[in-house]
């Protein structure tokens, strides 16, 4: 598959406080980054996407020392999604907090009143992808309508397949627990017993996994940079074996960036996409 536009190459200058450099070259599928704890990898992460603009300009908008190279070279603008691990430093959020209180509140539901535990941030992370996943379905609908209209009924089909496809995947890995996904609704809503729950009732684990596949599925096919930073935490290890594999058949064009601790990761044929933080530094 030719990927239309991808991170190639990615230089950090004086890492550490100068003593190291970072060259590391990148494969336009799935890269993988290893190395022990307090290695630098989560920093390294953190660096390269923190050096990008949300705009993902990537000649004016890059921190002085980052340098990346992109394929082509004139794909100054590519997507770039974001997502840490449950123990990872809280983001800013620029006051959707009390949105997000008053929104679970009228679902009669509670949550912690200072956004700062990992569970909360899973809380703001589905939040706003909830408000994208609407404005997906809507584009998706306007598309599919606009298809049946030149009697293109093929195209409308085609143009479906991505969302059932994400709400088969959440069907089969909520199946254990008897949680299935209400397609008669726009906003995600879950079915259990007979109970109606949303998304903030999950456990950490269904949030996280949630989170993944959303954040890939609402890029609708585009060529994006996802960045995961130990994405497996919560996660059970069969959900974990499968977490690469799923992102890559939501979305053909992503291109996976990610650090983790977890063999299960790489067991379904990823291992030779692994590479070590010492295999990229220089002194």
């Amino acid at each position: 598959m030719k990927y239309a536009d991808y991170i190639k190459q990615i230089e950090i200058d004086s890492l550490w406080g100068g003593r190291k450099h970072i060259l590391w070259t990148l494969d336009p599928h799935v890269n993988i980054l290893s190395g022990i704890n307090g290695v630098g990898k989560s920093t390294i992460l953190n660096r390269i996407f923190q050096s990008i603009c949300t705009k993902g300009d990537l000649k004016n908008h890059l921190l002085k020392g980052v340098h990346i190279t992109a394929e082509p070279e004139d794909a100054t603008h590519i997507r770039f999604d974001l997502i840490r691990s449950l123990d990872s430093p809280m983001l800013e959020f620029k006051g959707e907090h009390g949105e997000l209180r008053d929104y679970i509140q009228t679902q009669g539901l509670q949550l912690t009143p200072h956004l700062t535990t990992a569970s909360s941030m899973l809380d703001v992370q589905l939040y706003r992808l909830q408000r994208k996943y609407l404005d997906y379905q809507v584009n998706i609908g306007n598309r599919i309508i606009a298809a049946l209209q030149e009697g293109h009924a093929d195209a409308a089909q085609q143009l479906s397949q991505a969302k059932t496809r994400f709400q088969d995947i959440v069907d089969e890995l909520f199946e254990e627990t008897g949680k299935k996904l209400v397609r008669t609704e726009n906003e995600l809503r879950f079915s259990q017993i007979g109970e109606s729950l949303v998304p903030y009732q999950l456990s950490s684990g269904e949030k996280q996994m949630l989170v993944i596949l959303l954040t890939v599925l609402v890029e609708d096919l585009q060529p994006t940079v996802l960045f995961m930073d130990e994405p497996e935490v919560s996660l059970h290890i069969e959900w974990q074996k499968r977490l690469i594999d799923l992102i890559v058949e939501l979305n053909p064009n992503v291109q996976v960036i990610l650090t983790t601790h977890s063999p299960a990761v790489i067991m379904n044929g990823w291992v030779d996409r692994v590479t070590d933080v010492s295999d990229i530094t220089m002194a």
